[in-house]
Formats: structure tokens, C-alpha cells, sequence
């Protein structure tokens, strides 16, 4: 497995990631939707998206493919004016359920972390349901639960 910065030539296979990213969230599947989304994101470079990619091993034997993305994060930046610092909210996380359990998530959010220090950023705030149960490998790697953040106003 190896993890690098999605650039707009990994489009095609970001899509169906982060559609099944949304799928998990309960939205209806939108392959053109998330192409226009990732596509704006990538341009404006308005997000930071890391991709893992894995060779896949079925019975023991590798399969020839290891171009085969297999999880993603996406990162935004924001600041906080009582600290004066940046920092990043982790907004998505993904793994394919066929390659999770095998530290792909763990090594998304190492990559993170790396990025943030390297960026001498504040921290990361992970936005997620209270029902997740990646909630599990985000306290095991460090991240706390902050009860300051209860509020949400939506338009619609």
C-alpha cells in the first residue's frame, strides 16, 4: 500500500470512493455529482485529498494491479481566531470495504498528521456521525472528543 496527494489526473478513481463515502452517509448515488465536486476541489485546490492505493492479495498470491485505489481522505482548511493558528478539519474518510482491517485508515490519518506538523498547523478537527464506528480508530490515534463543537445551522 502506498499513499500520495490525489492530483486531478486520479479523478476516476476518486468517484467512486468518495460516492461510496456519501452512500455510507445515506445520499443517493451521484457519479456525476462527485466528479463535478472533486473536480472543483482539485482545481481551486481548495482541499487537500490523499489517496491509498494497494496491491491486493487474494490466497497469499499478489494481484498484478497495485494502481487499485483503495481509501481516501479529504482535508479543508480552516483557522481559529481565539489561537491565531490554522488548522485542518478531516471532513472525509473512506476505506473500501473490501480492504478495511488492514490499517489503511490508520495510515491516511498518520499521513495527516505528518502534513500538519510539517505545516505547523494547530491540529485537526474530524467531522463525523456520533454512530461511526471509525470514531474507534480516531481516539486510539490521539484524536478527543470536543464537546465545544455541538452546533450546526443549515439553510435548507
Amino acid at each position: 500500500m502506498y499513499i500520495r496527494q490525489a492530483t486531478i489526473q486520479d479523478i476516476e478513481q476518486l468517484i467512486p470512493l468518495f460516492d461510496g463515502y456519501r452512500v455510507f452517509y445515506r445520499k443517493t448515488t451521484d457519479l456525476e455529482g462527485a466528479r463535478a465536486f472533486l473536480s472543483e476541489r482539485l482545481t481551486k485546490k481548495d482541499s487537500t485529498i490523499y489517496i491509498a492505493f494497494a496491491k491486493p492479495v487474494l490466497s497469499g498470491v499478489e494481484v498484478a494491479d497495485s494502481n487499485k485505489a483503495v481509501g481516501f481522505t479529504q482535508l479543508y482548511p480552516i483557522f481559529s481566531s481565539v489561537s491565531m493558528e490554522p488548522m485542518y478539519i478531516l471532513n472525509d474518510l473512506f476505506i473500501d470495504p473490501d480492504y478495511r482491517g488492514q490499517g489503511i485508515g490508520q495510515s491516511l490519518i498518520t499521513t495527516v498528521k505528518d502534513l500538519c506538523r510539517k505545516e505547523h498547523q494547530k491540529g485537526i478537527v474530524i467531522q463525523t456521525e456520533v454512530t461511526n464506528p471509525a470514531q474507534h480508530l480516531y481516539e486510539r490515534l490521539g484524536f478527543k472528543k470536543d464537546p465545544d463543537l455541538h452546533y450546526f445551522w443549515a439553510t435548507k
